[in-house]
């Protein structure tokens, strides 16, 4: 894994996630904020744990290791959320311009949440955070049908691909 190939995967990570926030903005408040019975409670809960887990990772690379992931009530609304999330790209973005090509292999060391510690190179840390919200976009997608609304627009990254070739 080289430095383009990690942008490109986090092009692609922000890419689905504005196609899932674009679709979830649709949503009642009721219905951002539903129980549907997943894996987390409702679909503001999925995709805060998605944003959560990542401001972790990017905390663990900063030398601090969370003991908790931030709660679901404090994003009240879509708006807040992409908010803060976007406040997060660009801190991931620029993390990853200054690692640079050499620092890729690097072994970031830090504590999981239950405070066992753990070690890992970072392109492998990186690539988990982009499959991470790739399982939970899927997740999300599911409970937006199950509600009767309508999904977000392809987030497979063959169309991320083909929307880019289609803008060059």
């Amino acid at each position: 894994m080289n430095l383009q190939d990690l942008k490109t995967l986090l092009d692609f990570h922000y890419w689905a996630r504005d196609r899932v926030l674009d679709a979830v903005e649709t949503l009642t408040p009721e219905q951002f904020t539903r129980d549907m019975g997943s894996s987390f409670r409702s679909i503001r809960d999925t995709l805060v744990h998605v944003y959560a887990a990542e401001c972790a990772w990017y905390q663990r690379w900063q030398g601090t290791s969370p003991t908790a992931l931030t709660p679901p009530d404090g994003f009240p609304d879509v708006a807040t959320l992409r908010e803060a999330w976007t406040r997060q790209e660009v801190r991931m973005r620029a993390y990853l311009d200054a690692v640079g090509e050499e620092g890729l292999t690097r072994v970031v060391e830090y504590k999981a949440l239950n405070g066992q510690p753990g070690a890992s190179v970072f392109w492998h840390m990186l690539q988990h955070v982009v499959n991470h919200g790739t399982y939970h976009r899927g997740q999300v997608t599911t409970m937006l049908r199950q509600m009767g609304a309508a999904p977000a627009k392809s987030v497979d990254l063959i169309a991320f691909y083909r929307t880019r070739e289609a803008r060059n």
